[in-house]
Order: structure tokens, then sequence, then C-alpha cells
């Protein structure tokens, strides 16, 4: 799915370009992000293309799913994934200035190619959540643990931490004791 760019300048947005695929990118996947994808099925891409002013827009809707790691115990988890994306390409830094800066806008040349695949395999990669969990972990199992360390979560560190402040009332007096030793 290459386009170049010159080409897709023709398309008005009362005529369309417009495009339906299946692609395969998790073999992309792994090879780039080996750490964050364990699995993925074919992905589908639906979207149209058209040219405004010179610039390129191509709205794009991406569905498909992955396997990801847990982020708390690394076991696998499905995550399906089915959002648009919008993305800009212009032939001049100057376009640029016609956009809002949470726009996703690329300067490319007049010549240049643009790969859909690899703008999928970005999106996808930028659209798995920084907290994932499986539906075990959801539901409140147990977090992992083992010899001498355990996974615990904020509100429990924070009331484990509140615990170990508290001083025993019959040691309370110890702690003058040294007071004038503290400031040397």
């Amino acid at each position: 799915m290459k386009w170049y760019f010159k080409d897709l300048q023709k398309y008005s947005d009362t005529d369309p370009f417009m495009f339906n695929e299946r692609i395969d990118i998790k073999d992309e996947l792994l090879d780039r992000y080996a750490n964050e994808v364990i699995d993925a099925t074919e992905f589908n891409i639906d979207g149209r293309v058209f040219s405004d002013r010179g610039d390129v827009i191509i709205d794009t809707h991406i569905v498909g799913k992955l396997v990801v790691p847990s982020s708390r115990s690394l076991e696998p988890v499905d995550l399906p994934l089915d959002f648009s994306v919008e993305e800009y390409y212009i032939p001049s830094k100057a376009a640029e200035s016609r956009y809002d800066k949470d726009d996703v806008v690329f300067v490319v040349d007049e010549d240049s190619q643009i790969d859909m695949q690899a703008a999928v395999v970005d999106n996808v990669i930028l659209h798995i959540p920084m907290h994932v969990l499986s539906p075990d972990e959801v539901a409140g199992k147990k977090m992992p643990s083992g010899k001498d360390w355990e996974v615990l979560l904020a509100d429990d560190y924070q009331a484990q931490k509140a615990e170990l402040k508290t001083v025993d009332p019959r040691l309370a007096k110890l702690k003058d004791l040294f007071k004038n030793q503290d400031s040397n």
C-alpha cells in the first residue's frame, strides 16, 4: 500500500480515492516492537484519500486484534483495536500553519511515496494502552508475588507506608533521647 504523493493530489473531496484492504502486519510488529506485541491478526484498513489546496488528507479506519503482555503480570491479553486516524501530507513546511498542533502532519517531497502500511503499524502501536490487564486481574485476582517481594496497589503501598510511620507509644520517649546529637 504505497502511493505517490503527486498521484494522490489528483483526487478531490467530492471524488476521493477509496481503499479497503486487509493487511498482515504481524511480522513488522514483532520485528520492531517485540516487547509490546506477542501476536497480531490481519488488520482491515478502510479509508479515503483526497487533496485540498495541494495537501493530501488520508482518513483511515483500522480494525484488528493484538495479543499484548499484561502490564502487571506479563500474561498474554487479547486487545481488540478499532480506531480512526486522519493524517495530512503536505508539500512544504509553509503549509503546516494551516493545521492545528494536534493534527498529524508530514512534510513530503512531490516525488515521495506514502507508505500506508508503515503508517498503520505506527498507529497500531500508538493505540496500545500503557496499562493493560488480563480479565483475571481486572476481576481482582491476587497480585503477583515471589520470595521476599510482592506487587502492591498504590493505595496499599501508602497504607503500608503510613503503618510503618506510627510509633509504638512505649518507645515514643526514646525519640527525644538523642535529639541534641541529630543537629551535629
